[in-house]
């Protein structure tokens, strides 16, 4: 007979394709609340662990949530449910809701955040654009990847794709846009820092989020273009593929029927407002 799944088994499924130890020193990872000997009944997977997030929880019968980002991420000066963190944090032990995040070890994972951002968008033959060790070889640990398309689209053609793949309305692009792209570079999350770095590994094009100021000012000096495809929707396709992942080993270890689902409700934090859908109704307007 199989053995229960507790929390710290989950722990160690985790840790065995993305080890915490790999998460660097100034992150936060593993298990953010909860009993390390505690049944998982149902996981729940999101990018980020909210309140709402809770409420999904529960309304599908789950006792755990993993998300990239960490539920306590600076050092707590207190713990106090009249603020949202406290809020949550108190609703999460009140229920026994266990709460583990996968940050940065899940970043510079082999099938991490952006070798799920990369696959989205169709590039193959993937390596590190920064890896952990240098020189290392494809598949191995490092922030970013580095790819190849299939076929050699267009410009405007590889934004329209990259638009449908993340189910985007724009994006803001910085520097010139390439007349064809074959070779891309990628970074899920805020990969403003590695724009150097992808122009030097002879990208045509970087992807990645959160692009600063003066990022975008260096992209149009040096002619090389920066694609902002925004924090969450450039992450949150590593959900999906954590969830496979980790549905694969559960069902190795002989915890396939314990339920694992990925959040049907979480969304972007940021909305888009159009100019011209603003205004268009109000007390001065017939």
């Amino acid at each position: 007979m199989t053995e229960i799944l507790d929390v710290n088994k989950l722990l160690k499924l985790l840790d065995a394709f993305s080890p915490f130890r790999q998460a660097e020193a100034w992150d936060n990872v593993g298990l953010m609340v909860g009993d390390p000997g505690r049944e998982v009944r149902g996981i729940l997977l999101a990018l980020d662990p909210t309140e709402p997030l809770l409420d999904e929880c529960r309304t599908l019968n789950c006792n755990t949530i993993i998300t990239h980002h960490p539920l306590i991420f600076h050092p707590l000066k207190n713990i106090r449910p009249d603020q949202p963190l406290g809020r949550l944090l108190a609703a999460a032990l009140s229920d026994e809701i266990n709460i583990i995040a996968c940050h940065t070890n899940l970043d510079v994972a082999d099938d991490g955040v952006s070798d799920a951002l990369a696959r989205r968008l169709g590039l193959t033959n993937l390596q590190p654009l920064q890896p952990a060790n240098p020189g290392s070889a494809p598949g191995s640990l490092g922030f970013g990847r580095l790819g190849d398309l299939a076929e050699p689209l267009s410009g405007e053609n590889f934004l329209l794709e990259l638009l449908k793949a993340l189910n985007l309305e724009a994006v803001p692009v910085a520097g010139p846009l390439p007349a064809m792209v074959r070779r891309v570079a990628v970074c899920g999350g805020s990969g403003s820092d590695l724009a150097e770095t992808a122009r030097q590994a002879g990208a045509d094009l970087y992807v990645s989020a959160e692009i600063k100021h003066a990022a975008a000012r260096w992209a149009e000096m040096h002619a090389f273009c920066l694609v902002d495809a925004g924090h969450y929707h450039s992450e949150n396709p590593a959900t999906t593929a954590l969830a496979a992942r980790l549905g694969k080993e559960l069902a190795a270890a002989g915890w396939g029927s314990v339920p694992l689902q990925v959040s049907r409700l979480q969304q972007s934090p940021f909305r888009l407002f159009y100019r011209s859908s603003l205004g268009q109704a109000g007390p001065d307007r017939a």
